[in-house]
């Protein structure tokens, strides 16, 4: 939990501060992503406290904030039109039908919970090492514009009143950490502002516009066993929304979290944060509040803001429950104009404007990858994006590596000896007999493999085949620095192959 050794050397009063800038920020949030996965705004709020509490004390980096996500909402969409069609068909309408459809949401973020948990446990969180830089640098630059994205609906049907709150906040955020940082330019923006319009009476858009939070002033999270949890068809057709939400989520939470590390040079722990937000995912079902995972605007604000330890997620989570269950009134009066400010802010500075003079010196090949990778993050989702991050840049790694070299040579004894360059796997080996002249080639023929490796079964095969080759044609061959795992597995060698100077430096990947 908290290092209280640790933090008397820290900046207390930053992480305190910070967390209630980002206490704030998440309520409409929280709110516009309980609309769209169509439950009711207190489902959200639970889910950013009760995910967000416990990911801060146990999770993986210090100072991310977990939460409601628009990336699992969407998710949700259709696990709640399926709920409802099921639950209109056996004759359900109104509270009993609302009340039958959250339980499947409840048992549907129990279930992804679980799944995560299991992840982490096995330690597949290191997996997020597969996504290479340009993939995250397109992953980055496309969730800075989601973000900035999602603000415009806030504009609609409003005046220049609403304009003028954005922009005010967002010179607040710009000029004021260059006088000061004693206090985080988000939170001065949103008290300052907030008064303002109060006592100006300014016709703006104000939080509880949005929806008011005065009907759950007072209202804790309580213990929920879903009816769905103990039925067997209700599981069944719970368990792919189940099994995408927790892929979205750790995809979404592994990649913030590889962000963070590079804005705070520590490295956290993807293990540890999957076991994190799987557990918080079930403390959530459990206590009626949806799947979630980390945010990255919020994150960033937090961290931005000089909320680098667990004590500013913490009272992010904290805070956000005594605003809902107390403060009610305040949150209402909030203009949405500064929330929208403070995420316009938050995209800025979550691009990678480096990317840009990175282009001139990046392959063409990487230079691609970002820029697909980013148009799929705005116009499809996060997983998609990264999914097909790694699949473009495998292929376009086996295409470059695909061919392997051979230059051949004659010994003083008339013996040719085929010195190989680069990598024999299954992107080259359908080339490989294409370096050889068996039948022009003298009895006696040596494969030097010094500077080439073996990296998987298909190129093994592949050498196994030019055994049998030069076997029937008669002729003597030597395999030379191959290693001996790869010896081993060797089926077809004959009388007429033999092995030598054996490199015990690799082993071919199927036996790791």
């Amino acid at each position: 939990m908290f290092n209280i050794k640790k933090y008397a050397s820290q900046n207390i009063k930053n992480d305190v501060l910070s967390g209630l800038v980002v206490a704030v920020a998440l309520v409409p949030e929280a709110i516009a992503f309980s609309f769209i996965a169509g439950v009711s705004p207190i489902v959200g709020l639970y889910t950013a406290f009760i995910l967000g509490l416990v990911t801060a004390v146990i999770g993986g980096k210090p100072g991310m904030i977990s939460g409601a996500t628009g990336s699992v909402a969407v998710v949700m969409i259709g696990l709640v039109l399926e709920a409802n069609d099921l639950l209109k068909s056996a004759g359900l309408t109104g509270d009993d039908l609302y009340i039958h459809m959250l339980n499947y949401v409840l048992l549907a973020t129990i279930m992804a919970g679980a799944i995560q948990v299991l992840v982490g446990v096995f330690k597949l969180g290191k997996f997020i090492r597969l996504v290479p830089q340009p993939a995250l640098y397109g992953f980055v630059n496309g969730l800075a514009i989601v973000i900035a994205m999602a603000q415009f609906k806030f504009f609609d049907g409003q005046g220049m009143s609403m304009y003028m709150v954005v922009g005010i906040t967002m010179l607040i955020m710009y000029f004021l950490p260059k006088f000061t940082k004693t206090i985080p330019s988000g939170l001065v923006a949103i008290v300052l502002i907030t008064l303002v319009v109060y006592f100006t009476n300014i016709n703006t858009l104000l939080v509880g516009s949005l929806a008011d939070l005065s009907a759950f002033k007072g209202q804790l999270p309580h213990f929920i066993l879903p009816d769905t949890l103990f039925s067997l068809d209700a599981i069944v057709m719970v368990l792919p929304y189940a099994v995408i939400m927790s892929l979205v989520g750790l995809i979404e939470s592994l990649l913030t979290l590889a962000v963070l590390d590079e804005m705070s040079d520590e490295r956290g722990s993807g293990n540890k944060e999957c076991i994190a937000l799987g557990c918080g995912n079930m403390a959530c079902g459990f206590f009626g509040g949806m799947a979630g995972c980390a945010m990255i605007g919020q994150s960033i604000i937090n961290f931005t803001s000089g909320g680098l330890g667990r004590l500013s997620s913490f009272t992010a989570a904290v805070g956000l429950l005594i605003l809902v269950v107390s403060m009610t009134d305040v949150l209402n009066a909030i203009p949405v104009g500064v929330l929208v400010g403070i995420m316009f802010m938050v995209s800025i500075g979550t691009f990678e404007w480096s990317s840009f003079s990175h282009l001139k010196h990046m392959p063409k090949e990487d230079t691609f990858v970002m820029i697909v990778v980013t148009i799929i993050t705005v116009v499809e989702d996060l997983a998609i994006a990264v999914i097909a991050g790694v699949i473009i840049s495998a292929l376009v790694f086996a295409w470059k590596h695909a061919r392997i070299w051979a230059k051949a040579s004659t010994e003083a004894d008339g013996t040719k000896v085929y010195s190989l360059e680069g990598p024999l796997f299954f992107g080259s080996a359908t080339t490989f007999s294409d370096n050889f002249e068996i039948e022009l080639d003298p009895p006696r023929v040596v494969i030097d493999f010094k500077n080439a490796r073996v990296l998987d079964f298909s190129g093994v095969e592949a050498i196994d085949a030019m055994v049998k080759k030069y076997e029937e044609a008669g002729k003597n061959l030597t395999l030379r620095h191959l290693s001996a795992d790869c010896k081993n597995i060797l089926t077809k060698a004959g009388p007429h192959c033999t092995y030598e100077e054996d490199d015990p430096t690799y082993k071919v990947a199927i036996n790791y």
